[in-house]
């Protein structure tokens, strides 16, 4: 006799822990009495269904015959060969024919000495002889039968609970850190957070807790594979939807977004009601949203711009901090091209003193700016000179040095003359000026002729610029 109590006790453990279903785990065990009873006592082809009585424990074996007629049956050859092409009105609706089997076909003129009403692939059920005796074969088949159907109940679970959040933002415990991915604890399964969506210099502790979005579902021979992310853009994005009711409602959009994860972001948003600042939204009373933001993303600097239909306006925003003095479109977006060439390019000229902001450190404002926008973008000094290029896909270089001179004295050099001479500059030059430059700063100015001492000198500058802004804010 089977033990009800601790039946009712493991149905009772796997609904509560794992999430499946009593009817579910039921049906297992049918499935798996079955397979043992045709493998102790039953013959070949026979199909046998189990039906278990949860009150008093005891099981019904039955076997069950399908219904067919001449129409759904291939036909035996006469000399023992292979069966010739059968034309198509023989076969069934599955569009196969089937050989006849007498442990599992039943005729339906026999069928209906039965049952009367009986209708072809309709089902006739024949008591056997019950059994509750198994072999051990028997029984370890019928455990195998259970396991498998409790890993497909658990994998059909998690697609069920997990399926409808792909995209959302997920909470769970940090398990292990293992070649290079985090595994996350969501409870009744593990997601991974390979290490390239991960944000750089973020360190969790096991059993800390841990905020990601859940980047992909997918089911996989092994299970559900969970892919969690804190790199990714969507990650960021799903964070202001948290904190800016605005984007909730859909009175603002997030139009587009450039992350370099860790370091800094650039959000472009556009309002569509004309009286919300959608800026504003983002950014919060006093700040609260997007440093609310900023404090879980470890500290990283966010951009925010309004996004805008007109590339000039657009492409000057996007380089943010920076200001710069003009915006020339050198070739519009063509849905012809391939690559680059399908982007559009513009030119963008700055000041000298703009030039480490629109440059940025390592040319990340630049890049950024690129990515936001669409549009492969070339600055230029004022004087036409060609000094980097970024585009949409992250590509960045330094087109040529640049003589950026310390702070004060940018405007200085700029109205010397370029065959004025250092020997004449300084011998014009009152000592006890401190507007002016010394040959000093001169000969660092000379020295600076590589792509290498201009981006080190752009970083510097960036750093200090970026200082200044956000004192002044």
């Amino acid at each position: 006799m089977i033990d009800l109590k601790a039946i009712n006790s493991a149905l009772e453990e796997l609904e509560n822990e794992r999430g499946i279903s009593r009817e579910r785990m039921f049906d297992a065990i049918e499935q798996a009495l079955a397979t043992a009873y045709k493998k102790e006592y039953g013959k070949r082809g026979q199909i046998v269904r189990a039906s278990f009585d949860m009150d008093t424990g005891v099981t019904h074996f039955n076997q069950i015959k399908i219904v067919v007629d001449e129409t759904m049956l291939k036909p035996t050859p006469e000399d023992g060969g292979e069966d010739e092409t059968l034309p198509d009105e023989l076969e069934d609706m599955d569009g196969k024919l089937v050989r006849f089997d007498p442990e599992k076909h039943i005729m339906i003129e026999n069928a209906r000495l039965i049952k009367k009403d009986v209708a072809l692939g309709d089902e006739l059920i024949f008591p056997l002889e019950n059994k509750d005796d198994f072999g051990r074969i028997a029984a370890q088949t019928a455990k195998q039968v259970i396991i498998q159907n409790v890993r497909e109940a658990e994998k059909d679970a998690a697609l069920q609970e997990f399926g409808q959040k792909e995209g959302d933002i997920i909470m769970g415990h940090v398990q292990r850190f293992e070649r290079g991915s985090l595994y996350v604890d969501l409870g009744r399964i593990t997601a991974v957070m390979p290490y390239d969506e991960q944000i750089p210099g973020e360190r969790f502790r096991p059993g800390e807790r841990v905020r990601a979005i859940l980047l992909k579902v997918e089911e996989t021979s092994r299970g559900i594979f969970l892919k969690l992310s804190r790199a990714h853009a969507d990650f960021l994005e799903g964070l202001f939807m948290v904190e800016a009711p605005e984007l909730q409602t859909g009175a603002v959009e997030i139009k587009a977004i450039a992350r370099e994860a860790g370091s800094r972001s650039k959000v472009a948003v556009f309002a569509h009601d004309t009286h919300i600042d959608p800026v504003g939204s983002m950014v919060g009373q006093r700040g609260v949203r997007v440093s609310t933001v900023m404090s879980e993303l470890g500290g990283e600097k966010i951009d925010i711009i309004e996004w805008s239909e007109d590339p000039v306006t657009f492409i000057e925003d996007a380089l943010s901090p920076a200001q710069v003095i003009s915006v020339t479109i050198a070739n519009e977006p063509s849905a012809n091209g391939e690559g680059n060439d399908r982007r559009g390019h513009a030119v963008v000229e700055v000041a000298t003193d703009q030039q480490s902001l629109a440059i940025g450190r390592g040319g990340q404002n630049v890049r950024l700016a690129a990515k936001l926008t669409g549009w492969k973008i070339d600055i230029i000094s004022n004087r036409g000179e060609e000094l980097a290029a970024a585009d949409a896909t992250g590509d960045f270089a330094m087109k040529a040095a640049i003589t950026t001179p310390i702070g004060a004295e940018v405007d200085v050099l700029e109205n010397v003359d370029a065959t004025t001479t250092e020997a004449e500059f300084v011998e014009d030059t009152p000592t006890d000026d401190r507007d002016l430059v010394d040959t000093d700063q001169i000969d660092e100015i000379n020295e600076i002729d590589t792509p290498e001492e201009v981006e080190a000198l752009i970083n510097n500058e960036a750093e200090a610029a970026e200082r200044e802004i956000e004192e002044e804010a």
